[in-house]
């Protein structure tokens, strides 16, 4: 059944996209509901990742079109937060815990206060437990922190959509069932768009599942 216009939020519509001649998306439809919980499989370079990138429009498709709405009408842009799948951040360089977090509230800073904006980050790093860390250098980090930061990065302003490359890289178990927690009250704040490789364990979240396997 189609979604109601009113509540979709993104829209590809017939993209396609090539590397070098070798199609990855073909004729790839798909529309994402202000209260959906997306999750995307598929064997590794089977295209999940530059499905995600076509979504955020970060990459062009070779064919076909991304639109974003909002309450029914085309807009330029969405409140997105982005978790990609390999961490680009450069671990040597001078910044703590709290500001790599605080630096996914820069687009809001021209509408929140500095107290609103505070009660968002002090409300992220409780909840993903980083509080004896907030400022420490993020260098002295293990793996599975520095991915809690960049996920606090990813959804402190709340955004209207949150897409997520394999969140669970480099996190013990115990941290997997707490995320998983919250990404279940996440969802009742906003659209999710989620990578992985174990779909089992978000099931009960899911309002679609998407299996992205290319043709070689």
């Amino acid at each position: 059944m189609p979604l109601p216009e009113n509540k979709i939020l993104v829209k590809l519509s017939d993209v396609s996209v090539a590397y070098e001649q070798m199609p990855v998306l073909q004729h790839f439809d798909m529309s994402v509901a202000n209260d959906d919980f997306v999750v995307v499989t598929g064997p590794n370079g089977g295209g999940k990742t530059t499905l995600l990138r076509v979504m955020l429009q970060l990459m062009q498709p070779s064919g076909g079109a991304v639109q974003y709405y909002q309450q029914g009408t085309v807009v330029d842009k969405l409140h997105i937060g982005y978790l990609p799948q390999k961490n680009t951040i450069d671990s040597r360089f001078p910044i703590s815990v709290r500001e790599v977090i605080m630096s996914g509230l820069y687009n809001k800073t021209r509408t929140l206060t500095r107290g609103e904006q505070e009660e968002l980050l002090g409300k992220v790093i409780t909840e993903l437990g980083l509080e004896k860390l907030a400022h420490s250098h993020i260098g002295k980090l293990s793996g599975g922190q520095l991915q809690r930061v960049l996920l606090g990065r990813a959804v402190v302003s709340r955004p209207q959509l949150l897409v997520l490359d394999e969140p669970m890289s480099y996190i013990d178990s115990e941290w997997c069932e707490r995320i998983y927690e919250m990404l279940s009250r996440w969802s009742e704040e906003m659209a999710i768009v989620m990578v992985t490789h174990r779909p089992e364990l978000v099931d009960k979240l899911a309002t679609q599942s998407i299996r992205i396997e290319r043709d070689v």
